[in-house]
């Protein structure tokens, strides 16, 4: 019987969730605020990940110094998430802003502005 979901897709959502809860309670990097892990990239082979995130509250720190911060320790998370994961090959992480929420509370902001009625 096949499975509903390919391997890499499988992979991909564990590494989602081990991230976001290494991220969470393991980095104690002032740098990373709230940081939510909005999707994961696996290549075939399982070798690299891209570790889609966004952040609140980044009034604070700067959107650069968290991928900065998120990238250089990378190579923690990539060990600790080696303990989490049963594949042989734990992936390197590359972490990207993802600026799809920014960008879909814009829109919908735009929308809500034309839709409104105009006081005469």
């Amino acid at each position: 019987m096949p499975r509903e979901f390919s391997r890499s897709k499988r992979v991909e959502a564990q590494i989602q969730r081990e991230l976001a809860q290494l991220i969470q309670f393991a980095l104690k990097d002032p740098r990373v605020g709230l940081v939510t892990v909005s999707g994961v990239e696996v290549s075939r082979d399982l070798a690299y990940a891209k570790v889609y995130v966004t952040a609140l509250g980044t009034e604070e720190h700067s959107v650069e110094e968290m991928l900065e911060a998120l990238n250089h320790a990378a190579g923690f998370l990539r060990r600790e998430l080696g303990k989490h994961l049963t594949t042989r090959v734990t992936p390197q992480l590359t972490f990207i802003y993802d600026a799809s929420v920014e960008q879909g509370a814009s829109l919908s902001a735009l929308i809500d502005a034309a839709v409104a009625p105009k006081d005469k």
